[in-house]
């Protein structure tokens, strides 16, 4: 539920964002005339994600077992994929993020209303996509056929739109790199377990080997039904029973990437400067 929560939270409120400053700033400039083709970009967008969503959901019940469980797992790898990149893209661009869409949205209002909606769509659209598979994926890993993790993603969802309103009436003030970092940091952990789920899905539906292959058993230990498996599978999208790829697939995937992720853009900066530095010296 918690691992649905931070979806939530973390995409929602990048989405909300995005809203209060096209709003704001067509507020404050005083072209309000140009906030229903606004609204109407952002309401298509929740809405083809929304549709996304349903047709993920019940268009996957329709398949066989060995279907669903090969496009649960490539679905799974492919919305690691763009948290991946979503997470980097906003850890780089998280403090000029206002400037990049003010400037879109100054290109826009030249063109007239449709460029209006189509920025709106596009801005807010694409986590809105990326929101719904992934949410999607996650709950297809958790598996534990409750509610719980879509009332953890409404949650999460509710808990940003209350925060983006907040951040847009002058009452709350966000550090936005220090918050997507830590929140980008937890998203690469849920989606390493995110990761290893849809390896196990492709390893069930035959199409990749190993699923007799255990890496090791402890469900004696953390069994999956108890409390605290419970609490580990939601938050850490823990296994206790992982085959030998999927193990493999997790720490490929986990320690590079967030390594990488939370290394000082500072530091590598600088070590670009050196290393740029020592080859025109050469």
């Amino acid at each position: 539920m918690f691992s649905n929560y931070l979806i939530g939270l973390r995409e929602g409120l990048e989405a909300s964002l995005v809203v209060c400053i096209l709003i704001a700033y067509l507020v404050k400039t005083g072209r309000r005339d140009a906030l229903k083709p606004i609204w109407l970009g952002i309401g298509v967008a929740i809405v083809l994600a929304m549709g996304f969503g349903c047709a993920l959901e019940f268009g996957s019940q329709e398949l066989t077992f060995k279907a669903q469980e090969g496009l649960g797992g490539s679905l799974s790898i492919i919305a690691v994929g763009l948290v991946t990149w979503m997470v980097f893209w906003m850890r780089r661009t998280a403090r000029h993020l206002k400037s990049e869409l003010h400037g879109r949205l100054d290109a826009a209002l030249a063109m007239g209303t449709g460029a209006l909606v189509a920025t709106a769509f596009l801005a807010v659209g694409r986590e809105g996509l990326e929101t719904a598979l992934f949410v999607w994926a996650s709950v297809h890993a958790a598996g534990d056929g409750t509610p719980r993790p879509l009332i953890g993603a409404a949650l999460g969802l509710a808990t940003a739109v209350l925060l983006g309103w907040l951040f847009y009436q002058g009452a709350l003030r966000i550090n936005l790199a220090k918050f997507f970092t830590w929140t980008g940091g937890m998203l690469v952990v849920v989606a390493a377990g995110v990761l290893a789920y849809g390896v196990h899905d492709l390893q069930e539906a035959g199409l990749v080997p190993g699923l007799t292959s255990l890496a090791f058993d402890i469900s004696g230990v953390i069994p999956p039904d108890s409390w605290y498996g419970t609490l580990l599978k939601g938050v850490l999208n823990f296994q206790p029973d992982p085959t030998v790829l999927q193990l493999t697939v997790w720490l490929l995937y986990l320690v590079p990437v967030l390594t990488l992720f939370l290394l000082d853009p500072g530091v590598t900066a600088k070590l670009r400067g050196r290393k740029r530095a020592e080859s025109t010296s050469g």
